[in-house]
């Protein structure tokens, strides 16, 4: 075999392998966190807005905070923050 059809071959694993494949995982991920999301649960936001999940929708949840309630989209919760809250809690 040419070695530069080897050399592009390795370098498109390596660009699956360290940047599509993660990202698709993120994605799996995230949508997770949203389908489990309920009413009650305790979230941060990615604006950084804390808050309690009052209502739910498909695609929108209602929070309510301590300004009142604020209607937004489930994917402008974050998973990272919201994870980090959850732990602090259980301790």
């Amino acid at each position: 075999m040419n070695p530069i059809i080897i050399q592009v071959v390795a370098i498109i694993a390596i660009f699956y392998f360290f940047i599509i494949l993660p990202g698709q995982r993120r994605v799996k991920k995230e949508k997770a966190f949203e389908t489990g999301l309920k009413v009650g649960d305790k979230i941060i936001t990615k604006a950084g807005i804390h808050g309690k999940i009052a209502e739910l929708s498909e695609t929108t949840v209602v929070v309510e905070t301590m300004a009142g309630k604020i209607k937004m989209e489930k994917s402008a919760i974050s998973l990272e923050m919201s994870a980090k809250l959850t732990e602090k809690e259980k301790k």
